[in-house]
């Protein structure tokens, strides 16, 4: 599995930045924004991780998406809950797509393989892939379980050979699982989400 290092997607946000917000101010931006006619997506995410949260967003808002997540949620009960669960389970079966921002501290989080767990239940295979981000120079030994989700990936130009000649254009994309004979499918991700 290929993963984005951390440094990589943190420098997506100062990418798509024309100015400069605090993560906070941005993410109080995100949450005002217009929500109609954009395929929903749950994000599942480690909360503590706010400048991780905020690039994935920046990188997905380009898309033109809209992106559920649950913190921002004013009907979310203030104190964790059996109604928090409710509510979780509610929104990934509300929304069209679930990504879990795979960090190695959300692959740790009770809360967010739970919601892997019910968003495999509900969006498998087609509607749900994971974001792999790790910090420079580690992998994610131990949660081999991710290898059986579709991935988001970046593809560099001249880099991946088709089967049917030529080279993948650069983006990224959403790589299937290897199938029994090996091959991996890929979509760009924005054909993903239209999927």
């Amino acid at each position: 599995m290929s993963i984005l290092s951390k440094s990589q997607l943190l420098q997506f946000r100062n990418i798509t930045r024309t100015f400069s917000k605090t993560i906070n101010e941005s993410l109080s931006e995100f949450k005002q924004e217009s929500k109609s006619g954009k395929i929903n997506i749950f994000l599942s995410h480690k909360h503590n991780e706010r400048a991780e949260l905020d690039s994935a967003i920046s990188l997905l808002k380009k898309i033109g998406v809209n992106i559920y997540v649950d913190w921002l949620d004013e009907e979310m009960p203030k104190s964790t809950s059996g109604k928090t669960a409710q509510r979780i389970k509610t929104k990934i079966i509300e929304n069209d797509k679930f990504i879990l921002l795979a960090t190695e501290s959300a692959i740790c989080s009770k809360w967010c393989n739970w919601e892997l767990g019910f968003g495999d239940a509900q969006k498998y295979i087609k509607n749900i892939a994971i974001f792999p981000v790790r910090e420079n120079g580690s992998d994610f030994s131990g949660s081999e379980y991710l290898d059986i989700y579709p991935r988001i990936e970046y593809v560099y130009k001249n880099t991946i050979s088709r089967k049917i000649g030529g080279f993948f254009d650069e983006g990224y994309y959403v790589i299937t699982p290897k199938d029994d004979e090996g091959t991996s499918f890929y979509t760009k991700l924005e054909a993903w989400f239209k999927e």
